[in-house]
């Protein structure tokens, strides 16, 4: 199965890819299907049932706004974050829904999405299923999808079994491991970046890869500034301030020169631009999902770290980062999971962190030894991460805990750096203990709010 580079960083809204960004594709999809199979106008009532984690944390997740979004054929990359409130208050309080931006029909949130906390499909945590019916209450169409992490989303077979869209695309250097990868290095004299280049040719010229790279990289800078300009309260109840406009004014009072010494000053910059991203996400703004939302902010700080205080950082550097990154995102996607209804945060911010920090190794001169190093370094610390937000938001701990990761993963880097590329465990063995780790964790640590912080909370 090929993978690309644009498939793991996608221009979405926030707050959750998996929760939000898939569900909204997923309804978009069903809309289609039914316009395709000329049936829009018989549709009278629609029903969509929520299962697993959607179910169980999708209200606090933003999914039902998404969903009515998606019902109206709008697709995550293009939607108005900014629009989305109104039109939600407006489909609320006229009780009319523009199927497909086509057919006007009755429609009400409260019965219309239904959300099973307790019940869940057979495939995968975050599975939902769509039912169209006439005026005498017959099921038209009925469509079951999964939402499987990173805004991807699968489509069930008639007998509810996934059914993976693979794509075939022939690649000049494929691998399905770090093992394979690193030999491909070696035998062609190229890094991991050549060789994801190499490979994301497959489906685009140099030029559009590198155009769509920095595409990618003005939508997390303008998402810093967004956050760093915003202020007040996050929504959803728990009355979560926002630090990152404060954070950045107290910097600013600072002088440049003293953050770029060898202290810890320099991380306070960091903090900022994780904090300002993850805020954003969690208000419903425009993010990059990298690879998810829930740890969209790591890395766009490690980026902006690049940026600000690397040396003769450049947009080539940026490239660089971006390829490097993919590549190593392709390994979790296929080896393990992004997704922390399946595997917990560890398959979130821990793939994050990875693929941050092989990101600024590469573009700071590591062989691809280190790099692989670096990965495995950001990887093996958060192995056994939970995923349990409270009230189902992506707020806390989830705000704080890219941030948190930011900074491993440019430590992770500098460790990476210091070695020769040799080291005891292999980002393929973490890799694994990873998945295993995710099949062995109680469900209640896996994005569905009924286990750790998000049930202890009441107690501290």
């Amino acid at each position: 199965m090929s993978v690309s580079l644009f498939e793991l960083f996608k221009v979405g809204i926030g707050p959750s890819s998996s929760h939000t960004v898939g569900p909204m594709e997923a309804a978009r999809r069903f809309a289609e299907a039914l316009e395709r199979e000329r049936l829009l106008a018989s549709v009278h009532r629609l029903k969509v049932s929520l299962y697993g984690s959607l179910g169980a944390t999708g209200k606090g997740h933003g999914t039902g706004p998404a969903v009515m979004m998606g019902l109206e054929g709008e697709r995550p990359a293009q939607v108005n974050a900014e629009e989305m409130p109104a039109r939600r208050e407006r489909i609320r309080n006229t009780g009319w829904l523009s199927l497909a931006g086509q057919h006007q029909l009755r429609f009400r949130e409260s019965s219309d999405i239904v959300y099973y906390r307790r019940k869940s499909l057979p495939e995968h945590p975050n599975g939902m299923m769509c039912q169209a019916f006439d005026r005498e209450g017959r099921c038209l169409c009925e469509k079951t999808y999964y939402s499987v992490g990173g805004g991807f989303v699968v489509d069930a077979t008639v007998d509810n079994t996934l059914r993976i869209r693979e794509d075939d695309t022939s690649q000049p250097y494929p691998f399905s491991s770090g093992k394979a990868l690193l030999a491909l290095c070696r035998e062609h004299d190229l890094t991991i970046a050549d060789i994801m280049l190499a490979n994301e040719q497959a489906w685009r010229s140099p030029a559009e890869i590198r155009s769509g790279i920095l595409a990618l990289w003005q939508v997390m800078r303008a998402c810093v500034q967004n956050g760093i300009r915003h202020e007040g309260e996050l929504p959803g109840g728990l009355k979560v301030r926002r630090r990152a406009a404060l954070l950045y004014r107290s910097l600013m009072d600072k002088q440049r020169v003293d953050l770029i010494s060898p202290s810890l000053s320099a991380l306070d910059w960091v903090n900022l631009y994780a904090l300002a991203v993850n805020e954003e996400n969690a208000a419903g703004g425009r993010i990059v999902t990298a690879p998810t939302n829930g740890a969209a902010g790591i890395i766009p700080a490690v980026l902006h770290y690049y940026w600000e205080f690397c040396p003769q950082a450049n947009e080539d550097g940026i490239v660089c980062f971006m390829l490097t990154a993919a590549a190593i995102g392709v390994l979790f996607k296929e080896n393990a999971s992004i997704s922390g209804a399946e595997v917990g945060c560890q398959g979130e911010v821990g793939s994050a962190c990875a693929m941050a920090a092989a990101g600024l190794a590469a573009t700071t001169g590591g062989s691809p030894g280190q790099v692989e190093n670096a990965a495995e370094i950001g990887m093996e610390h958060h192995l056994g991460m939970t995923c349990d937000p409270i009230g189902g938001l992506v707020q806390i701990p989830c705000i704080e805990r890219n941030a948190m990761a930011s900074v491993k993963a440019i430590d992770a880097a500098i460790m990476g750096l210091r070695g020769d590329g040799k080291h005891y465990v292999s980002l393929d063995k973490v890799l694994h203990t990873m998945r295993e780790t995710g099949r062995d964790m109680l469900d209640k640590y896996k994005e569905t709010a009924r286990g750790g912080l998000a049930v202890n909370i009441i107690e501290c």
